[in-house]
């Protein structure tokens, strides 16, 4: 693998959690990873609550957007080398065939939109997936990632997704 790393998180609606793992790769990936996020079934919106939370700690909004996972399975699509699904309802679909063969995980993240309504136990659930998405996250950007062979990786990554939050970080 080479030193710049794709990573494609997936969702079902494309409106919450893969969008928080997108803004965050790319905030924290300083160019070494590129994050884009996709649903099976786009809302074609993301929550309000989606980018509050990444406002609250200054990252950019701007030009995201609800998108399908059929953006990247075309041939002049970016070549992923991680695809990550964040929702267990997705998990259990069957994925499109992404070009590049790359390495699969699966990271469960409670869906913060399930509580929408109580304004501040829906903020709370916002704030925890992304406090979550950001831990896993920076696990994978600590990795090493060319030091470690194809089942290695993809080893440490299901390891990631089994992360548990620490005491203090919701």
């Amino acid at each position: 693998m080479r030193g710049h790393y794709n990573v494609l998180f997936v969702c079902t609606g494309n409106s919450a959690r893969s969008i928080l793992a997108e803004v965050i790769t790319n905030h924290f990936g300083k160019g070494q990873f590129h994050g884009y996020s996709a649903g099976s079934q786009p809302k074609g919106f993301i929550y309000p609550q989606t980018l509050e939370v990444l406002r609250a700690v200054d990252l950019p909004t701007e030009t995201l957007r609800s998108k399908g996972w059929e953006e990247f399975t075309h041939p002049e699509a970016p070549v992923m080398d991680f695809v990550i699904t964040v929702c267990d309802q997705v998990a259990g679909e069957v994925c499109p065939a992404w070009p590049g063969a790359p390495i699969t995980a699966h990271w469960s993240i409670p869906d913060p939109a399930k509580g929408v309504g109580n304004t501040e136990t829906t903020y709370k659930a916002f704030l925890l997936a992304r406090n979550m998405l950001q831990q896993r996250i920076g696990l994978l950007m600590n990795l090493r990632i060319e030091a470690l062979d194809r089942l290695a990786l993809s080893s440490r990554l299901a390891v990631i997704g089994q992360t548990a939050m620490t005491p203090g970080q919701s």
